[in-house]
């Protein structure tokens, strides 16, 4: 039994009230996302229209908190970086470590961060479209949970991250909900 199952067999389980937050939680989750979810929802008889904002909503909620965390992270590991290379520029400037012994100036290089296939796929989207074209075309190639992180570890403003992402995520799942709705109803 899969995720996807799984989550269509609690949403028939539940109570009907409870059904939608099955969904959101669904869209919580890196591929299924708020398309993925609503259809499970619809599958699982829910309303569509319900089906769909409780997908996007679940997702929605899980991206936001993974840009907020993200873009923190990437805050603290930029001023933790300033002020190493400024203590270090501080004492290359003044000669020595204050023990008399010279300072290499190569030390203050940083090392260079490997990139993984998926970091030099995201790269190479993020420079050819842009914040909006990556998270509106990001679902094709990355799920949006992944998209809006590496955009908030590259320093993309977070409401920026955030409207783009949001957009995406309802134009997505409404795309999947009309789609899924109709191949319901036409199979009914």
């Amino acid at each position: 039994m899969n995720l996807i199952d799984t989550f269509q067999d609690l949403v028939a389980q539940v109570p009907e009230f409870l059904q939608p937050l099955i969904v959101a939680l669904a869209g919580a989750v890196p591929f299924i996302e708020g398309e993925g979810a609503a259809s499970i929802g619809i599958i699982g008889g829910i309303h569509p229209v319900v089906a769909a904002i409780a997908g996007i909503v679940g997702n929605f909620v899980c991206v936001a908190l993974l840009v907020l965390l993200g873009a923190g992270a990437r805050d603290a590991v930029v001023s933790r970086r300033r002020a190493q290379l400024k203590a270090r520029e501080s004492v290359v400037v003044g000669g020595g470590d204050g023990a008399g012994s010279p300072v290499d100036p190569t030390d203050a290089v940083m090392p260079v961060e490997e990139t993984t296939p998926r970091k030099a796929k995201f790269q190479r989207a993020f420079e050819r479209y842009g914040v909006p074209g990556v998270s509106l075309l990001g679902p094709l190639l990355l799920p949006t949970h992944f998209t809006a992180t590496m955009l908030a570890a590259a320093g993309v403003d977070k409401a920026r991250i955030l409207l783009w992402q949001g957009v995406a995520i309802v134009a997505w799942t409404t795309l999947l909900t009309v789609l899924i709705s109709s191949v319901v109803n036409a199979v009914h």
